[in-house]
């Protein structure tokens, strides 16, 4: 079985949840877990203003590989309440995809990275479920199975039901050990899920 993490991450926070996610879904038996970037839009010109930090060397995915995956684990920063641009214009290209229904009945979830509380820790995820429904695709939010970290009061912590998270705040915040083990937890319940629905198929 062959799971493919997707992500866009600017600054490194989404990929290090991206990783953390890898290696809770590499601990479910039988699962293959494969990284996978998206394409940058932005001239380096651009991102050089931006004090963004080089690319990792995590392979960049084209719409056509998707297809190979039995589920998908989707990642990337807000901006302005929803997924950043690289990422839309990303699934916006899936076209060919999406007219024959080849990723119809496969599980998603999705993790995200905000720059505030209140920066759209749940609307991002609210409104990017309308790619995967256009997809047929079937949403796995993580709701309470966290367990109690899902509960923190005492510290900052991105996430929701929807699934794992982190603030970046001005970028110099790094994703807690707290909000690692809630990406960790997501790969392996999402694996396990696809694991079950592959078995049944």
């Amino acid at each position: 079985m062959y799971g493919v993490l997707r992500y866009y991450s600017m600054y490194g926070h989404v990929e290090k949840l991206a990783e953390e996610i890898k290696k809770g879904a590499s601990s479910v038996e039988g699962v293959e877990a494969q990284l996978w970037q998206v394409p940058e839009t932005l001239p380096e010109e651009v991102l050089g203003k931006m004090s963004a930090p080089p690319k990792s060397d995590v392979p960049v995915i084209t719409p056509s590989e998707l297809a190979e995956a039995d589920g998908f684990v989707l990642g990337f920063p807000t901006r302005f309440g929803m997924m950043a641009a690289q990422f839309k214009a990303f699934l916006d290209a899936t076209g060919s995809l999406w007219r024959t229904q080849q990723l119809a009945g496969k599980p998603a979830g999705i993790f995200f990275s905000t720059g505030s509380q209140g920066g759209g820790q749940e609307t991002t995820a609210l409104t990017a479920i309308t790619q995967l429904v256009h997809h047929g695709m079937i949403f796995v939010p993580i709701g309470y199975t966290f367990g109690a970290g899902m509960f923190e009061m005492e510290k900052v912590k991105g996430g929701s039901p929807y699934g794992a998270g982190t603030f970046a705040g001005d970028g110099s915040r790094q994703p807690t050990e707290l909000e690692l083990e809630q990406a960790f937890h997501q790969g392996k319940y999402i694996a396990a899920i696809t694991k079950k629905l592959k078995g049944a198929a």
